[in-house]
């Protein structure tokens, strides 16, 4: 076990958040309780009233609050005098030798239709006058008392009920009246009960338009408390819990920072261990963090610079592989290469064809090659030895897919062959197609080919016999995906046609590329295409429908060269350039990983192949104006990436290795 992992786990998650722990106690809430308004769980009809009463606030804040309110309501950190008092007179006093206790008394007269904010600011100015020996003094809503200067022990009675009250009733609510109730005020409860939400939400928004600032105030304060409940503490563990796994690390990270007891949920070994499940990981939790710090580093940290590696001279790189930590490169110079991706030497050169290698196969140490000169070789990658030289196709090599110790090779001689890849015995012959063979696939028990005859075929190899003809394109197959139940074929034609292998019959035929499927890749029931027309589809391939169409201001902007997708990402490269990072789920463009200087001018990357932590890229041109060379970025979490966590490499792997069909 490393050091990290000797750790508190605690320590680990923070760090992989970016934050120490040490940091967060800072500023963590000593309370056991989240604060008011930590989490919303409220009724939603709730909702646009607070917005309403909102924005009628700010309007108030923004106009002149001594027009609007008068002196002695607009500002509530200041208290002026006994005439703030809750029950304050409708109308203002008719001379200013009326005492203070007469003005105290309840008068329940109707409004005399007088502007009242003139009557605010009458009272105001008479109040000013008979207070005139009075220190008033500025305080806040918060302040428990007011003192005077000229309060002492003689102080009447009076003047002690109003200090009371005013105890009782902060500044903005001075203006409340407690009247009788209002009549008619149960029918017109009863009407609006009667009415639809539509005609409830007109109804408040005249009401709300209709009152002064401190009825709008008033009924903040009884709806805002309807929105700061912390659901989260009210339910059982075991639901919070499983709440809080739907969230991100870095949430999780802000939640914990809210109390005590959202820090503990937060922490929770079983949060984890649902979280490392939902991730496919079965190891401690600690390597969920090393994934997620992989994650963060494909989608937003800094990109490492690449390591390069120049071979191949100016040629084309044809094929490319990526086992373990071994890549394999081969090139129309009629080599191929084999290179450690963890320091970019080349290990071997492997010397033998001649004629330009067009297809590759590798497992690792044996590395299978075919070629113009219409032989296969099988490699020892370890020492460059070639162990067999497989003869029998009378022309170029173009495809082939290996499964165990057979592989399947087809060629445009328009026949495939089974071979052993053990003792270079040619196995099986298959015989159907019209025209060059351009793409295979290979489970071990069934053998699915396009062709350049507008043809896929389902054979048996033991037997070798053609069980199905699929017909429909109306021009040449250009890529296969198979799964064991689905043949999808891609064509130039325009077209992606899904076919049933049990019975070959046509399922779907998936329109919307406008020109021909270069690659594609199926995992599970998802299937994502990559075409000339620049654009990248995700499919879903028992429905038929198109889920994503990965396109916009950030596409391609040409053919699209090669691709890689897993259950977050779609890895893209492109004839532009560049090699861009989607997101599968949503279709958003997340960055580029690649963008070279000469793209759009002759600038191409060829062929990607990504794992779990490295991209390998083929780069080069057509016209010279870019170097042919292969291009490692490195995605891993290392100890110095702040504080990441490290761990052996997981098993599990973003980027399974696909089953390659050269292009």
């Amino acid at each position: 076990m490393d050091g990290a992992e000797k750790g508190h786990p605690e320590d680990l998650w923070w760090d992989c958040c970016g934050t120490s722990s040490s940091q967060v106690e800072e500023h963590v809430t000593v309370s056991d309780s989240p604060p008011l308004g930590a989490d919303v769980e409220v009724d939603d009809a709730l909702k646009p009233v607070e917005d309403i009463l909102c924005n009628k606030l700010a309007l108030y804040s923004s106009s002149d609050e001594s027009e609007d309110m008068g002196s002695s309501q607009s500002k509530p950190a200041e208290v002026l005098d006994v005439v703030d008092a809750p029950w304050s007179v409708a109308t203002a006093p008719s001379t200013s030798t009326e005492t203070a206790d007469q003005r105290l008394s309840p008068q329940l007269s109707p409004s005399t239709g007088q502007d009242n904010s003139s009557r605010k600011r009458k009272l105001n100015m008479e109040t000013e006058a008979e207070s005139s020996d009075r220190v008033v003094r500025r305080r806040g809503p918060g302040d428990e008392s007011l003192e005077d200067s000229s309060t002492d022990e003689g102080e009447s009675e009076g003047a002690l009920e109003r200090k009371r009250l005013k105890k009782l009733y902060p500044p903005w609510k001075m203006n409340v009246f407690p009247t009788p109730q209002p009549p008619k005020l149960k029918s017109w409860i009863d009407t609006f009960k009667n009415w639809n939400s539509g005609e409830r939400l007109m109804a408040l928004d005249s009401l709300i338009d209709s009152c002064e600032p401190v009825q709008v105030r008033h009924m903040m304060e009884i709806i805002e408390p309807q929105f700061q409940r912390d659901f989260i503490s009210l339910l059982p563990k075991e639901l919070a819990l499983h709440v809080l796994s739907f969230l991100e690390p870095a949430d999780l990270l802000r939640a914990a920072q809210t109390c005590r007891y959202w820090r503990l949920l937060s922490e929770d070994n079983l949060l984890w261990r649902e979280k490392c499940k939902a991730s496919g990981i079965d190891s401690p939790w600690a390597a969920f963090l090393r994934q997620h710090s992989i994650e963060m580093n494909w989608r937003k940290k800094p990109i490492r610079p690449p390591k390069v590696l120049k071979g191949h001279d100016d040629h084309v790189i044809t094929c490319l592989q990526f086992s373990d930590s071994r890549i394999l490169s081969g090139s129309d110079d009629n080599t191929l290469r084999v290179w450690s991706a963890t320091t970019g030497k080349c290990l071997r050169v492997l010397v033998g064809h001649i004629g330009g290698v067009w297809s590759s196969q590798m497992h690792g140490s044996t590395v299978i090659s075919g070629s113009t000169d219409r032989t296969l070789k099988v490699w020892n990658a370890e020492t460059g030895q070639c162990l067999h030289t497989l003869y029998g196709h009378t022309s170029t090599v173009r495809c082939m897919h290996l499964h165990g110790k057979k592989v399947v090779s087809g060629s445009r001689d328009a026949t495939l062959r089974v071979w052993n890849i053990e003792t270079g015995v040619c196995l099986h012959v298959l015989v159907g197609h019209l025209a060059a063979v351009r793409c295979v696939q290979y489970d071990g028990k069934l053998v699915v080919s396009g062709a350049y005859d507008y043809m896929v075929k389902v054979w048996n190899p033991e037997r070798e016999e053609c069980l199905h003809t699929l017909q429909g394109h109306t021009n040449r197959v250009y890529s296969l995906q198979f799964d064991g139940k689905h043949v999808v074929s891609g064509s130039l034609d325009t077209s992606i046609r899904v076919w049933d292998v049990r019975n070959g019959t046509l399922k779907h035929t998936l329109i919307g590329h406008q020109s021909l499927t270069s690659g594609m890749e199926l995992r599970n029931r998802i299937l994502v295409s990559g075409n000339a027309d620049s654009t990248v589809k995700v499919w879903d391939i028992v429905s038929g429908r198109c889920l994503q169409t990965l396109s916009g201001p950030n596409k391609h902007q040409s053919a699209v060269t090669c691709l890689q997708f897993n259950s977050k990402f779609v890895i893209t490269s492109s004839d532009d350039g560049t090699v861009k990072l989607w997101d599968v789920k949503t279709g958003e463009f997340i960055r580029n990983l690649i963008a070279l200087d000469s793209g759009g001018s002759g600038g191409v990357v060829w062929r990607i192949r990504a794992t779990e932590t490295t991209l390998v890229c083929a780069v080069g041109s057509r016209n010279g104006t870019e170097e042919t060379k292969l291009l490692v970025l490195d995605f891993d979490a290392h100890p110095e990436d702040e504080g990441a966590p490290t761990s052996s490499q997981s098993s599990t792997s973003l980027f399974d290795e696909p089953d390659p069909i050269a292009s």
